[in-house]
Order: structure tokens, then C-alpha cells, then sequence
């Protein structure tokens, strides 16, 4: 059982950035898919960023793509999301996800397809 535990969330301005860390409690996130994704009040999830297979290719949702900079420490069992350039529609709950390392690549954007769920932090983007 895989345990994810996101930090770095708050309240910061419009422009502003912030960095999202999720590190899991056991050595193989290297061989996993990692993703983000994020839920607003009374919107869906939505898929921020995925870092396919221990960091072979990364991802990212149109709505982040050039702020967001997703990154891995496989050593440290530990992922970031660098949030850059922040809109007060990024505020939501983020929430870190791993597979079973059996996701393929298609299906990288879809949440269902996630095995392991962390807590999630919450941003939130003062204009």
C-alpha cells in the first residue's frame, strides 16, 4: 500500500508561485506514474500534470501548461509541482496520484486509472 503525503499549499497572490511536494512512504515511485490533479468547489477533477513511469515523459493539462513544472526526486521518493504565474482559477484542493505501474499512456490524464490517493493541499489564488 502506497502512502502519499502532499505539502506546500496556501494563500498567495495572483502572479504569485508556489511549490507542491507529494512524497510517498515506500521506494518504488520511481517505477509508478505520478500525476496531479486538482478540484475546485463544485467543478470536477481535473488533470493538472503526470509524470509517466518514474520520468520518461511528463505531461501536463492545457490550463497549466507553461506555469506548471512538474518534476520527481526518485531518490526521495518525492514529486513537485512548481506553480508559476498563479490565476485565482487555479485555486482548488491539488491532489498527488500513483499507479500500480501498470497505467498506460493514454490513460494518464484519466483519475480513474489512479491506484493510490494522497490528502490533497489547498491552493488559493487571491486576485
Amino acid at each position: 500500500q502506497v502512502q502519499l503525503v502532499e505539502s506546500g499549499g496556501g494563500l498567495v497572490q495572483s502572479g504569485g508561485s508556489l511549490r507542491l511536494s507529494c512524497e510517498a512512504t515506500e521506494r518504488t515511485l520511481s517505477s509508478r506514474t505520478v500525476a496531479w490533479f486538482r478540484q475546485a468547489p463544485g467543478k470536477e477533477r481535473e488533470f493538472v500534470s503526470a509524470s509517466f513511469r518514474g520520468g520518461q515523459r511528463t505531461y501536463y493539462g492545457d490550463s497549466v501548461k507553461g506555469r506548471f513544472t512538474m518534476s520527481r526526486d526518485n531518490a526521495k521518493n518525492t514529486v513537485f509541482l512548481q506553480m508559476d504565474s498563479l490565476k485565482p482559477e487555479d485555486t482548488a484542493v491539488y491532489y498527488c496520484a500513483a499507479d500500480n505501474s501498470r497505467l498506460i499512456l493514454s490513460s494518464v490524464r484519466n483519475g480513474q486509472y489512479y491506484d493510490y490517493w494522497g490528502q490533497g493541499t489547498q491552493v488559493t489564488v487571491s486576485s
